[in-house]
């Protein structure tokens, strides 16, 4: 049987105290979780060194990148960001966007490969926000745009949060489209325009939400035929989510990940899934809704 490529390190956790904001530990449970269920044993694990400078300039100014490099990030972006850029925060987005352009790879030569963090959609070209440091996705496209490695890349986010800093970032490449669906009364209070973007009331379920992925899935290669898929699964629009205010269960997130990944392996189109946001207090519960994307993703391995 083939095997999924998953690519992790460690410093993906970078060790935020239980009970933060942002669940930092959901990347360590997540591991453990791919372990104590037998998935790593249909999976090959790839560990990325930390992307460069001149990678993560290809989509934010140098000298934005430079601040996050050496930890000096000005305050108020910090704020935006939701938490300060120490050391191990620095690190753990270097090599989440190296995580990125690995998974990116191996789904070129693979079909199909997931990078255990990444989804950071809210970093803008000069700045991060939204529990986003680097863009990793952005970075990606822009550097197999740039090497020859790809000509056209698709970026499809179902996170529940609208994917403003890839928009903003991508906007003027159209080489890149992006496509967001997501809750329209959720943050970012002030979207950025993406190629295509859905929407969503408050409260949506598995019925609603899926009835519209499939109308939605067709419409992003009309008249774009991409040689990459980057899929932000984000699990935030699952009932129980802390931020998410939409109702899927997670029977109804393990369906939409199906329908991504059948859609576009029918069409021949390698898919680059990133995790994106999933927020709980209990990281336990956060983890095994982001396990589901892995799962799933293993059935087409």
């Amino acid at each position: 049987m083939p095997d999924l490529p998953i690519i992790h390190a460690p410093a993906y956790d970078a060790g935020f105290a239980p009970g933060h904001r942002f669940p930092m530990g959901k990347y360590t449970r997540l591991m453990e979780l791919i372990d104590d269920t037998g998935l790593a044993a249909r999976a090959r694990f790839h560990a990325p060194a930390p992307a460069s400078a001149e990678w993560l300039s290809l989509a934010h100014t140098r000298t934005y990148v430079d601040q996050v490099i050496a930890s000096r990030v000005p305050r108020e972006i910090e704020r935006e960001i939701g938490f300060p850029v120490d050391q191990r925060v620095s690190m753990r987005a270097r090599l989440a966007t190296a995580g990125t352009v690995m998974a990116a790879r191996l789904a070129l030569s693979d079909g199909i490969a997931c990078n255990a963090a990444g989804g950071s959609h809210h970093a803008r070209r000069d700045q991060g926000a939204g529990f986003c440091t680097f863009n990793d996705v952005a970075v990606a496209a822009h550097l197999l745009l740039a090497d020859g490695e790809a000509s056209r890349v698709l970026v499809i986010d179902l996170d529940v949060h609208q994917g403003d800093g890839t928009a903003q970032i991508c906007a003027d490449n159209r080489a890149i489209r992006t496509v967001s669906m997501h809750g329209e009364k959720n943050y970012p209070v002030r979207k950025q325009p993406s190629d295509i973007d859905v929407a969503l009331p408050d409260g949506v379920r598995d019925e609603a939400y899926l009835e519209m992925l499939d109308w939605l899935l067709p419409q992003t290669l009309k008249g774009f035929s991409p040689d990459l898929v980057f899929y932000n699964a984000g699990v935030d629009p699952h009932e129980h989510d802390r931020l998410g205010r939409l109702s899927l269960t997670d029977d109804g997130l393990r369906q939409r990940d199906r329908r991504v990944f059948t859609f576009f392996r029918d069409r021949g189109v390698p898919v680059t899934a990133v995790i994106g946001g999933g927020y709980s207090h209990d990281i336990d519960a956060v983890a095994r809704r982001h396990l589901m994307t892995f799962e799933v993703a293993a059935e087409f391995a």
